[in-house]
């Protein structure tokens, strides 16, 4: 299971623990869940988030 799979599920468990039944409960598993996708995929090095933090490669 790599970082992404990793992220993913944490979020999702997460979702489910915080939240409790209904639309709102989907919509906030689905947020978190998107979240730990783009942590882990920051993580395994498949997303570069450099320029939108401001840290560029060339400075």
């Amino acid at each position: 299971m790599n970082a992404t799979q990793t992220g993913l599920l944490a979020g999702l468990l997460l979702g489910v623990a915080g939240a409790s039944g209904g639309f709102v409960a989907f919509i906030i598993a689905l947020v978190l869940g998107a979240i730990g996708v783009v942590v882990g995929r920051v993580l395994d090095g498949e997303l570069d988030v450099s320029g939108v933090l401001g840290r560029g490669k060339d400075r």
